[in-house]
């Protein structure tokens, strides 16, 4: 089949423009097997053997999909017409293999993360009421594979006015932070961090200073600090986190009241710190507002950044997961299985947050999208 009459096909069946071809190598896709139908229900199925593309972009506001390569097999796209316009209601495809696949546009956060990335910057939110949805999705958050994480976390502070310049090391083991393990290390004698009923902090030679706030205590996933007897230290026990519960809790509750989140001193740390990370992640469902998938296997990952400020970079060298949902503006989505070799760059402008998404190579098996409405039952709408 020609170029121009696949491209012509993938805008109609997928109501997706093709990205402008700038040259004559962008947007190159084959298709086999074709066959077009129409539905005792009104629909009308396009079915392929085999679809494969080069260079493919797809665009569709305000993201923007690039694929180097992609092959997809037994693909399925359906469409209906109402009130005379024609639209695509569900796409489904037994295998497709793809390199070089990028992903960007805004990043979009649940509300309970924004929340606490408003508290982060010193933006009051606790004025916001949540609503029965937000309520529920407070109760979607799961995160099963930091149960049983492993690795260290490096910072490195330069510059650092206000408190010094220092390199910060903190162990994950089994799933937890013991904040007597943590070290910060810096000219003259060291700094300790810890958690007490107030937040997170680090006991400098001039004081202890604050760099995350509690609103409340107790939190779950929380060992607080134990001061010693009058004889002894001052603090003898710094405290640990329980990774998945805290980070659970933390999440469940957003921000709630005055007085939470990042201390001013941290913030203006955050852009004069490097960090670097290498974690083991167990395996287990993670689940957020919108999104489930089950993660297999140990995975490792890299995380990056030269100012935490401005963003940050993980890396994923092997993704091992299935049974994925997902549910975006009225669109479900999911799959099987899939594998992958990954990358996820977050960029902090200002306000606004963006994402780009790079896939070196996946595979992924059992893919569907349905974009039917639903009425109030649950069932089809019209």
């Amino acid at each position: 089949m020609t170029v121009s009459l696949a491209a012509s096909l993938i805008e109609l069946a997928l109501g997706s423009e093709l990205g402008a071809s700038g040259d004559a190598g962008r947007n190159r896709c084959t298709l086999e097997g074709v066959t077009w139908q129409s539905m005792p229900d009104g629909a009308v199925e396009l079915r392929v053997r085999r679809f494969e593309a080069m260079a493919l972009r797809l665009a569709s506001d305000p993201f923007v999909l690039e694929i180097d390569r992609i092959d997809v097999h037994e693909l399925v796209a359906r469409r209906r017409t109402e009130a005379g316009v024609p639209r695509l209601v569900s796409v489904q495809a037994d295998k497709a293999e793809c390199s070089g696949l990028k992903l960007h546009g805004p990043l979009v956060l649940p509300p309970q993360i924004q929340k606490i990335r408003e508290a982060s910057q010193g933006v009051d939110a606790s004025a916001a009421t949540p609503t029965v949805a937000g309520q529920a999705a407070a109760d979607a958050w799961r995160l099963a594979p930091l149960n049983e994480a492993e690795g260290t976390v490096r910072g490195q502070i330069t510059d650092a006015h206000l408190l010094f310049d220092a390199d910060v090391t903190v162990p994950i083991r089994h799933g937890q932070i013991d904040f007597n393990e943590a070290t910060v290390e810096h000219v003259g004698p060291d700094s300790r961090m810890g958690v007490s009923r107030m937040g997170i902090y680090v006991d400098a030679p001039n004081g202890r200073s604050y760099l995350y706030q509690f609103a409340a205590a107790p939190l779950a996933g929380v060992v607080f600090e134990h001061r010693g007897t009058l004889l002894g230290p001052w603090v003898s026990e710094r405290g640990k986190l329980q990774l998945q519960t805290f980070a659970e809790s933390m999440l469940r509750q957003g921000r709630r009241g005055p007085g939470q989140g990042l201390t001013q001193q941290a913030r203006l740390l955050l852009g004069r710190t490097s960090l670097s990370g290498e974690l083991r992640l167990g395996e287990g469902l993670v689940a957020v507002p919108g999104l489930q998938v089950h993660l297999e296997g140990r995975h490792a990952i890299g995380v990056h950044s030269q100012s935490v400020g401005r963003g940050l970079k993980v890396e994923m060298a092997s993704l091992a997961a299935r049974d994925a949902a997902a549910a975006w503006k009225g669109a479900q989505m999911g799959f099987d299985r899939a594998t992958a070799k990954l990358e996820l760059e977050v960029l902090v402008e200002g306000p606004a947050m963006r994402f780009a998404l790079h896939v070196e190579n996946g595979i992924a098996e059992g893919l569907r999208v349905d974009l039917q409405r639903r009425g109030p039952d649950g069932g089809e709408g019209t």
